[in-house]
């Protein structure tokens, strides 16, 4: 599949926003796919341009941004790593005003909304923000040769590391990925922060996956304050690296855990940092159960845009891996890496407490059935594509 074009469930979703919105900036971490997503969409346009800000020679071509884009009204321009020139937002505003239609930017980017801040400031109802993520398994699944589910567990869900010749070609993809990303990538963000410090807390994390966060513990354990460690875990969530998960504050009579968890947000990431080199090694790691939960998770969240994800946790033990809600609407979740799938009495004990409209154990079986009542046992495929009609995506 090496060097095809996958189709993106997001893709279609691009195209609705470019026609309601002037701008669309398509947001996730480095090489998910932004770039070759959107030159599969400029293709098939005839009036669309593409700017890479990492190419110096593109660069050049902004040095005056009013005269460039005055000599290309009335095309589509994309801007790939728009990041490294957030101050272009203020000068773009008085220009898709006085263009006065949609479809006229789209912005890749490799940061949050949040680090990019000044878009959200000048361009306010002008903007769709949208994220990509790495491979979601719905996108591989029906592709040819078939790509087995534990490959796709396995190495992750970046194009350059799933699509790799081999496992070994896989992990040195990861290894380069992880190394550029710490010494390239974050100072060319601003941030003056040591790289070892940053790999230090990334494979902290890593050997904490899915569990409670305990800053002051993993500080103390890293040689840092607890405010230095959660500044590095907001930057690593900030830039798609990880995931902060929180707690559902339930209104409860429930003495509930306030603590969020913490997931490393690619499985093939996280096998790197933890040497899991195959398929035999990640059955026999501890990590095993926490790695197919995010997996999950992953897959799942972003099948569910605009529904909020949480986790369900009493002291008293009721535990949900993964809580969606939609206003009144709430799914519970549970992620089971067994093909014999079973559940705790502090799951049940959730869904009473909850009162859920649905609930799922997600699990790798061949097809979904019903567990019992309300509860069925599902696959990864049949949630994910359940997703597309459940809400709608409000910008």
């Amino acid at each position: 599949m090496q060097g095809k074009y996958i189709k993106r469930n997001l893709e279609a979703e691009l195209r609705d926003c470019l026609l309601d919105f002037p701008a669309v900036a398509v947001l996730g971490p480095r090489q998910c796919g932004k770039s070759t997503l959107a030159k599969a969409l400029i293709k098939r346009l005839n009036k669309a341009i593409y700017l890479d800000l990492e190419n110096p020679s593109d660069l050049a071509k902004l040095h005056d941004p009013e005269l460039f884009f005055a000599n290309h009204q009335n095309k589509l321009v994309c801007l790939d790593e728009i990041q490294l020139m957030p101050e272009i937002f203020a000068q773009l505003r008085s220009l898709i005003d006085a263009q006065n239609r949609n479809g006229q930017f789209i912005f890749l980017g490799s940061a949050s909304r949040d680090l990019l801040r000044q878009s959200s400031e000048t361009l306010a109802g002008r903007l769709a923000y949208l994220e990509l993520t790495p491979f979601l398994y719905s996108e591989i699944v029906a592709e040819k040769p078939p790509l087995k589910l534990q490959d796709f567990w396995l190495q992750g869900g970046f194009p350059k590391s799933l699509l790799a010749r081999n496992q070994k070609a896989s992990r040195r993809w990861r290894d380069n990925f992880m190394r550029t990303f710490l010494e390239r990538d974050i100072p060319q963000l601003g941030f003056r922060i040591p790289a070892q410090s940053l790999r230090r807390t990334w494979q902290m994390c890593a050997h904490n996956q899915g569990q409670l966060l305990n800053s002051s513990q993993l500080g103390s354990a890293l040689g840092i304050s607890h405010t230095t460690l959660r500044s590095y875990l907001e930057l690593l969530s900030e830039t798609f690296m990880l995931r902060i998960l929180p707690p559902f504050a339930a209104n409860v009579k429930k003495r509930l855990v306030k603590a969020p968890k913490v997931y490393l947000r690619d499985t093939g990431i996280l096998h790197a940092i933890l040497a899991i080199d195959s398929y035999d090694d990640l059955l026999a790691h501890p990590v095993f159960g926490a790695s197919w939960e995010t997996l999950v998770l992953e897959n799942v969240i972003a099948s569910y845009p605009d529904w909020e994800p949480f986790f369900y946790r009493t002291a008293a033990g009721a535990e949900i891996d993964l809580l969606l809600v939609r206003g009144q609407k709430r799914i519970a979740i549970e992620c089971k890496a067994s093909t014999t799938p079973t559940v705790s009495r502090g799951f049940w004990n959730a869904l009473k407490d909850l009162g859920v409209d649905e609930a799922w154990i997600i699990a790798p079986v061949t097809e979904g059935y019903p567990f019992t009542g309300k509860v069925w046992v599902k696959t990864l495929p049949e949630i994910i594509s359940r997703g597309r009609g459940l809400g709608f995506r409000n910008q």
